[in-house]
């Protein structure tokens, strides 16, 4: 049996241990985006295409966490990646209680125009582009303030529209599904759920030819309709669930668990779902640091090898 000093000063370390943990998950949110780099083969990936892209998930402007002199940074970091194209997944506002200011949309989106790829910068909308612009949610039809703001910087917007890019010759599809949880319950509405803008089916019989495809898709829950069309797609809104320690997150906006909650998952297709770049809810990060991702796909070799 441990006598009470012992466990005085057993509790008088975890305490510490504790504070430290909290402090240090207060300050890694401010920390200097690490990139994540993934290398793929998938299946429906031509031989003589090699592509990069680079990916901004989940900003959540907002003061002091992450303020448009921030976003010019990271906006900054990725050009300096030298991506093909850059995509743009949503939530670009923040909206947690812990904040001295808001960013407008005029600024977080200012600061992002500098953003400039080869190949251009593609943007879809997240939830919190649609929850935080109540005139939308009380009309019950977009498109959000975000959309409006993303456009005058120049970047295309893409809601259940596709379009078909190439380089060397060789042709993609770039998919943009709509938000699958763009709108809160209404009277009007199923009580409980949240009612998205999302077309897959719509979106993918868009493509016409069999040129592989990319979709991006803010939340990652989607992945279970995919069909292996899709060679890639590219997902944020988890945050990785902000707290992740030994590969496992105890909190993940997912109906699916940590089988969602990030980095690269095989489906029908290959699915990356980004760390991100803000905070949701609370202002903390806790072993999923803020990241830029790039992601390389190439054509399987000779030998199959993916």
């Amino acid at each position: 049996m441990i006598s009470r000093r012992q466990f005085l000063r057993w509790l008088a370390a975890f305490g510490a241990g504790g504070a430290l943990t909290f402090t240090y998950g207060a300050v890694e949110p401010l920390l200097r985006p690490r990139i994540a780099r993934y290398a793929l083969r998938p299946a429906r990936w031509p031989d003589g295409l090699e592509l990069t892209i680079a990916v901004l998930a989940d900003l959540h402007a907002c003061r002091p966490w992450m303020t448009p002199e921030r976003i010019r940074s990271i906006v900054d970091e990725t050009n300096r990646l030298g991506a093909d194209l850059i995509v743009l997944l949503g939530d670009y506002i923040g909206s947690h209680r812990f904040i001295t200011g808001f960013v407008d949309a005029s600024e977080w989106s200012g600061a992002l125009s500098g953003l400039k790829a080869p190949l251009g910068v593609h943007a879809i909308l997240g939830n919190h582009d649609w929850w935080q612009d109540r005139a939308v949610q009380q009309a019950g039809v977009g498109p959000p303030a975000a959309k409006g703001a993303l456009q005058a910087a120049g970047f295309p917007v893409y809601e259940n529209e596709v379009v078909r890019l190439s380089k060397s010759g060789s042709a993609f599809w770039l998919a943009g599904l709509g938000d699958q949880l763009a709108f809160w319950p209404s009277r009007r509405r199923r009580p409980g759920r949240r009612i998205g803008v999302d077309d897959l089916a719509g979106t993918l019989a868009k493509v016409t030819d069999d040129a592989p495809v990319i979709l991006l898709a803010h939340e990652p829950d989607i992945a279970v309709r995919v069909p292996d069309r899709v060679a890639l797609m590219l997902s944020g809104h988890t945050h990785g669930g902000q707290v992740r320690l030994f590969g496992w997150s105890p909190v993940v906006p997912s109906r699916y668990g940590n089988r969602f909650a990030y980095g690269h998952v095989r489906e029908r297709c290959d699915v990356i779902v980004s760390g991100g770049l803000g905070c949701s809810i609370i202002p903390v990060r806790l072993g999923v640091p803020p990241e830029i991702v790039l992601v390389t796909v190439r054509g399987r070799d000779g030998q199959g090898r993916s």
